[in-house]
């Protein structure tokens, strides 16, 4: 490895490590697909996610044997810091690989309804994934970077009752 791949690599690792969101996007045929903001955990020199099951994140084209563009953002601040290329596995549920990434991932995991049951479900339902960071990163963008909405079935608020702003702001009379 070259001084400058060191330095990356040591760059996505701290950045992996104090964020625990990190954008990734596929790698298709043609290399585009919509990039996510997913939860991980940095384990082992990978990142490692949890996912495609029911109540748990997607993890839309990462397939094992795959690649995938990581993007990791500053904590402090939230913007872009550095984006690279990663090797995408899936450990099969119950080898050592998995148990490791499912004992790291399970600590991190947020409002679990089924804690103690979560790494039985997982196996079960779910897909673990490791992400692991291949060589140099890559060039920062200089174009714009919008990009549509995914599609989703999430709906918008109804508009508030004509009535409803009386009944909560009404002066008490005495």
């Amino acid at each position: 490895m070259t001084t400058t791949e060191l330095f990356d690599r040591a760059l996505v690792e701290e950045a992996a490590k104090k964020s625990a969101l990190v954008w990734v996007r596929a790698e298709g045929g043609d290399g585009s697909g919509a990039e996510r903001a997913l939860w991980h955990v940095w384990h082992d020199g990978a990142v490692c996610l949890v996912g495609d099951g029911p109540g748990e994140q997607p993890l839309p084209g990462l397939a094992d044997g795959g690649h995938a563009v990581l993007t990791l953002r500053s904590k402090d601040k939230g913007g872009r810091l550095v984006t690279c290329r990663a090797a995408v596995t899936e450990p099969a549920p119950g080898s050592p690989a998995w148990e490791e990434a499912v004992a790291e991932l399970k600590g991190k995991r947020l409002n679990a309804a089924d804690a103690e049951a979560m790494p039985e479900r997982w196996a079960r339902e779910c897909r673990v994934l490791r992400l692991e960071p291949l060589g140099a990163a890559l060039p920062q963008p200089s174009g714009p970077l919008a990009a549509a909405p995914l599609p989703t079935a999430a709906t918008t608020r109804e508009p508030v009752p004509a009535p409803l702003p009386r009944l909560l702001f009404r002066r008490r009379r005495r």
